[in-house]
């Protein structure tokens, strides 16, 4: 028959009846299997069960603006009325304002939820659905600039000024180019709209013939109808990963995770104005002069440029 192990109570018994006996309590522990924190915590301080406090009993009433009780019993019954012909509808914020104004009672709306839940009679709560993307980023291979550009906000911090500034970039998954950003001490969807129209002029691409897709994660400036629209006025298609997923929106990621070790963790920021100007000196050395191998050694715009005059074949990209 399998011998139970002793519980922590009796090991500590145990360790107790050695110590009296003189032997060093370092030791005993140590053999015994007990960290010095636990048997000190258990024998020296006592632990206090937690308990529940259940508030003050209900009144059994509430006041009118006359001053009047009227019981719990009265308020039920109105509430029952109200649910029958009026308040069908009504949840129980609702039922609070029609029982103070027609009622004339002093009451809040904690105690009508208490009574209509007595009652049975609250309205089912709505689950809160998130709104699926229009538009799914789906698995794909790009074969040229211009096809397909991800976009992600980056934060950084002033410790001068003990706040966060906000980086939003567009970057090329093809020729791996930030395209165009905004850097702010906010970041909206008409900043990310107005840093859209920006790299859209600098690639020359209003009058383009072929989709350009942008994709992004689901961060409130991405989800929200002003950027629908926006994409929609400027004729590019917008898709967004599933939740949980940033693999696959990893070049906008990767290119992130460089600003931060080559440039952020770098330099401490006294005002807003330094870390504007260092995060921008650093996008144009990456765009200029940082090599990529995924793209033959070269900088993004030197291999954007190059891959303009002749189609330059580098390592498939899928996404």
């Amino acid at each position: 028959m399998k011998k139970e192990k002793p519980s922590l109570a009796e090991k500590i018994e145990v360790a107790d009846k050695w110590i009296r006996k003189g032997y060093p309590i370092r030791t005993v522990l140590k053999i015994i299997g007990i960290a010095r924190s636990t048997y000190y915590y258990r024998k020296y301080y006592r632990v206090k069960e937690k308990t529940v406090s259940e508030g003050r009993p209900a009144p059994g009433y509430s006041y009118n603006h006359k001053g009047i009780k009227v019981s719990d019993e009265q308020i039920k019954a109105w509430l029952l009325d109200l649910v029958a012909h009026e308040g069908q509808s009504y949840g129980y914020h609702k039922l609070t304002m029609v029982l103070r104004r027609q009622c004339q009672l002093i009451i809040n709306k904690k105690k009508v939820y208490r009574l209509c839940k007595e009652l049975g009679i609250l309205r089912p709560q709505r689950e809160k659905q998130n709104k699926p993307p229009k538009r799914v980023a789906r698995n794909k291979v790009i074969t040229d600039s211009n096809q397909l550009w991800e976009t992600d906000i980056k934060y950084g911090f002033i410790e001068g000024e003990q706040r966060f500034f906000f980086l939003l970039s567009y970057i090329d998954v093809y020729d791996r180019t930030v395209i165009d950003f905004h850097i702010g001490l906010s970041c909206q969807a008409e900043d990310a709209v107005r840093a859209l129209q920006r790299a859209l002029l600098k690639r020359q691409l209003f009058n383009r013939e072929h989709e350009l897709i942008i994709r992004s994660d689901n961060g409130p400036q991405y989800i929200s109808q002003r950027f629908h629209q926006g994409c929609a006025t400027l004729k590019v298609e917008h898709e967004r990963i599933p939740p949980k997923m940033p693999n696959m929106n990893a070049h906008i990621e990767a290119f992130h995770r460089i600003l931060q070790d080559e440039c952020l963790d770098r330099m401490v920021f006294d005002t807003y104005q330094e870390a504007y100007k260092a995060v921008t000196e650093f996008i144009r050395f990456y765009n200029k002069q940082r090599i990529h191998s995924s793209i033959h050694y070269l900088a993004p715009e030197t291999f954007y440029e190059q891959n303009r005059r002749g189609l330059i074949p580098i390592q498939e990209v899928r996404v």
